[in-house]
């Protein structure tokens, strides 16, 4: 039998298993996508990138007229999640370092829509993130961990964030269980928990507990919800020239976000490719 080709691939060390399946043929289960992510008995990995032709994913499928290739993300625990910031820039990097794609400004289909990726200059890579939005039924949610509770602001971005500002990162603890976000029921689909705190103008760090993953070195989606969640509470809006671009710092590195007037918010920040190599086969099949 032959091998599984894979690559190993991080954005601000939010790292990621990238699977070909251009013909949509791999099965690939919860139970594989957990195997996959194990840092001891796996490849390791915050979630598995699948890179597939749109028109193979029900889904997406509409969106196939915009972009040939769909980013099919799953968590470390094997569940589906509608977007991530930092594994769409690790996916275009992969197209484009596989032939797949020319280098310049591309198309990826997601579940959270059509995304437009540009890669820059000095290497790096900026996502149109889209544009976020802030349901009133969230906008008083609350947050708590290691003793502490804090308010926070619902962001969907698409992905389901509680952005919460604290005085000391450190305040949230060990976060090796998910916070406690509350009123019960505010996220029935399970909630990323960003903790936040100001470093100066126009430039926050933060740390995060990803819904199926646990903490994470960076999670780009949630950079943008902290952006927009910032820029809020500067009372600004998306029409205010202000402060639009801002310096994110996450464990992993720093990401640069900027907000634009029409509401959609672009990240730029590296992608990088690190391993390739070749799962084996019959390891794969046990783990189906």
């Amino acid at each position: 039998m032959r091998g599984i080709p894979f690559a190993k691939g991080h954005g601000t060390e939010n790292d990621f298993v990238v699977v070909p399946d251009p013909d949509g043929e791999l099965d690939l289960g919860a139970r594989l996508v957990t195997a996959l992510c194990d840092r001891r008995a796996g490849v390791g990995g915050d979630g598995v990138l699948r890179v597939v032709r749109t028109v193979h994913v029900p889904e997406v499928a509409d969106q196939a007229g915009a972009a040939e290739w769909c980013m099919d993300y799953r968590n470390a625990d094997g569940s589906v999640a509608q977007m991530c910031g930092n594994g769409v820039r690790v996916f275009a990097r992969y197209l484009v370092d596989a032939g797949l794609a020319g280098p310049g400004d591309l198309a990826v289909a997601t579940r959270g829509g059509t995304k437009r990726v540009r890669f820059e200059d000095d290497g790096t890579v900026t996502v149109d993130m889209g544009a976020a939005e802030l349901p009133e039924r969230l906008a008083r949610v609350e947050v708590s961990a290691a003793g502490r509770r804090w308010p926070a602001l619902g962001v969907l971005m698409p992905n389901p964030h509680a952005v919460a500002q604290v005085e000391d990162l450190a305040h949230a603890g060990a976060l090796r269980e998910a916070p406690v976000v509350g009123p019960e029921g505010s996220y029935p689909e399970g909630v990323n928990v960003e903790f936040v705190v100001d470093r100066g103008p126009a430039h926050v760090a933060l740390r995060v507990h990803e819904r199926g993953v646990g903490e994470t070195r960076s999670c780009g989606t949630g950079a943008a919800a902290v952006l927009v969640a910032a820029r809020r509470r500067a009372g600004l809006g998306p029409q205010d020239d202000e402060r639009r671009s801002w310096r994110i710092d996450v464990p992993g590195g720093r990401l640069q976000g900027t907000e634009r007037a029409d509401g959609h918010v672009d990240l730029r920040g590296p992608a990088v490719l690190v391993a390739r190599g070749e799962l084996d086969p019959e390891w794969v099949a046990a783990h189906r």
